[in-house]
């Protein structure tokens, strides 16, 4: 039930940028186009791979830890807090077919249609999510943390730093 209700916060999360982006018509595609928008979010994904990379080291405030480690670890609401906001830190991630989906209910200029869209697309998305919450006794036989989990860092750190000059370029072709 914690994984349906993350699942749900998640989804929720998407639902309401679709219902957005249904009212607004084509503002996420004007937005999203533009140069300007490349390069924050270029700059954005090149901060985060040198995050990545320990180029830049990330410590998080101890009052920030404290408070997300008593959100009560099971309780319903903090898991639903928690599905909605990795929503944010999730989107990067399904960020092209996301950003379809968007442009299409965009032109729709229907809140409902893009509430349902996106909500729909968010299940699919969290279905492997889904999966692994209901069958989390499974990963008992997964390999334990170890060195391979500092490879898998840098080469994400590296795929980050790649599409930040990608957004880069696509910024300056059009200046």
């Amino acid at each position: 039930m914690l994984t349906l209700t993350y699942v749900a916060g998640l989804a929720l999360f998407y639902a309401i940028l679709g219902l957005i982006a249904g009212l607004t018509g084509s503002l996420f595609g004007t937005i999203g186009s533009s140069p300007w928008a490349r390069l924050v979010i270029g700059n954005l994904l090149l901060l985060f791979g040198l995050v990545m990379l320990d180029v830049i080291p990330v410590r998080m405030p101890a009052r920030l830890v404290t408070w997300a480690g008593g959100l009560g670890g099971g309780s319903y609401p903090a898991v639903f807090l928690l599905g909605a906001t990795s929503g944010i830190v999730a989107a990067p991630c399904g960020a092209p077919a996301f950003a379809v989906v968007l442009t299409w209910v965009a032109a729709t200029h229907s809140a409902v249609l893009g509430f349902v869209y996106l909500f729909v697309f968010s299940l699919g998305m969290t279905t492997v999510l889904l999966i692994v919450g209901i069958f989390s006794g499974v990963l008992a036989i997964l390999p334990k943390p170890g060195a391979w989990m500092l490879w898998i860092k840098w080469v994400a750190g590296v795929v980050l730093l790649l599409m930040a000059e990608y957004y880069f370029l696509k910024a300056g072709q059009v200046w």
